[in-house]
C-alpha cells in the first residue's frame, strides 16, 4: 500500500470497527453501567499502550513535560466526549447518535478554521467546500426532526432524554474533534501514538472510577465470565480501533480524518439490522443517506482542491 494511503487507511479501518461497537454496546448499555465500560476499556489502553510506549520511547514521556496544557485539555474533552456518546448511544438509535457525533466534527473544524484558530498544523479550506458542509448540517437537522417527531427506528423516550440523545452526540463530536487537533500536535512534536493513547485517557478512568464507587448503581456484571467478556470486547471494538485511528490522526489532516469517519453512520446503519430493539425508519434512512452523500462530496472537493494547490505550488516552485 502506497504510505499517502495508510493514514486514510487505519480511519476508514476505525469507521467499520465502530459499527460493530456502537450496535454491540448499545444492546450492552441496556443491562451495563456505562461507567464500567469506560473503567475497563481505558483502563486496557493505559496498560497496554502505556507499556508499549515505555518499552520503545521512553523519552517520549519526559517530553510531554511540556505539554501540560495539551495533556490537560485532551484528557478533559476525551472524558467529555465519551462520557456524552455513551449516554446518547444507550438511549438513542446507533446510526443517529453515529451522524451526529461524526458530522459535528469536520463542521468544528470549519468553524474554528473561520475563526483563525488552528491548534494543530492548519488544513487550506476553500470557500467551494462550505457547500458541502452546509448539506451535512441540514442531514443532521432533518435527523434530529426525525427524533424530536418520533420517527426514528426506536421508541420515544422521556422528551428530555430524547433531546439529551441528539444534543450530546453533538457536543461529544466537537469535544473529540478539538482533542484529536490536541493530539496532532503532539505528534508533530515528536510524541508517537502509543504515548498519546496511554495519556489521553486518564482523567476519564478517574471520572469513571469516582461515579462507580461513590453510587448504589448496579455495574451490571454478575460473573467473571461475564466481565471476560466485556474486556475482550472492549479490546477489540474500543481500544485497538482507537489505536488504529490514532495512527491514522498522525499521518492525515483533520479534515481529512473527520469527513472519512463521517461516512461511518452508513455502516452503522446496515449493522442495526442486527438489533431487534430497532425498527426500520425511512426518515433515518434518507437523513443516513443525504448525510453520506454530502460527507463524500465535502471529502472529494477538499482533495481536489488541495491537489489543486498542490499543482499550482509546484508550477509556481519551477518558475
Amino acid at each position: 500500500m502506497s504510505a499517502k494511503f495508510i493514514g486514510p487507511g487505519l480511519v476508514l479501518l476505525f469507521c467499520v470497527s465502530q459499527a460493530f461497537r456502537d450496535v454491540y454496546f448499545a444492546n450492552v448499555f441496556q443491562g451495563v453501567d456505562f461507567f464500567v465500560v469506560i473503567i475497563v476499556a481505558f483502563t486496557l489502553a493505559i496498560v497496554v499502550f502505556g507499556g508499549v510506549a515505555l518499552l520503545r520511547n521512553p523519552v517520549e514521556f519526559i517530553r510531554l513535560r511540556g505539554e501540560i496544557a495539551a495533556l490537560f485539555w485532551m484528557n478533559a474533552l476525551t472524558a467529555l466526549a465519551w462520557t456524552s456518546y455513551f449516554f446518547s448511544l444507550k438511549y438513542q438509535q446507533p446510526s443517529i447518535v453515529n451522524a451526529l457525533h461524526s458530522g459535528a466534527a469536520p463542521l468544528t473544524v470549519v468553524i474554528l478554521a473561520r475563526f483563525g484558530i488552528h491548534i494543530a498544523r492548519p488544513s487550506p479550506m476553500h470557500r467551494i467546500e462550505l457547500l458541502g458542509y452546509l448539506g451535512v448540517a441540514g442531514s443532521l437537522l432533518f435527523l434530529w426532526w426525525g427524533v424530536l417527531a418520533d420517527r426514528s427506528g426506536l421508541r420515544a423516550h422521556d422528551p428530555a432524554v430524547s433531546l439529551a440523545g441528539i444534543v450530546l452526540p453533538l457536543v461529544s463530536g466537537t469535544a473529540i474533534t478539538i482533542s484529536a487537533l490536541w493530539t496532532k500536535r503532539l505528534h508533530e512534536r515528536g510524541i508517537g501514538a502509543e504515548t498519546v493513547t496511554a495519556m489521553r485517557y486518564v482523567l476519564i478512568v478517574g471520572i469513571a472510577w469516582i461515579v462507580v464507587r461513590s453510587g448504589q448503581r448496579s455495574s451490571g456484571i454478575g460473573t467473571p465470565d461475564q466481565f471476560m467478556l466485556l474486556a475482550v470486547a472492549a479490546m477489540a471494538l474500543i481500544v485497538l480501533p482507537l489505536y488504529c485511528l490514532q495512527l491514522g490522526i498522525a499521518r492525515t489532516t483533520p479534515l481529512t480524518t473527520h469527513t472519512i469517519r463521517a461516512l461511518g453512520p452508513a455502516v452503522v446503519l446496515g449493522m442495526e439490522l442486527l438489533d431487534g430493539r430497532i425498527h426500520y425508519s425511512g426518515a433515518v434512512l434518507v437523513g443516513i443517506a443525504l448525510y453520506s452523500v454530502f460527507a463524500v462530496v465535502s471529502n472529494l472537493l477538499h482533495g481536489r482542491q488541495r491537489d489543486s494547490d498542490l499543482e499550482r505550488g509546484m508550477v509556481k516552485g519551477r518558475a
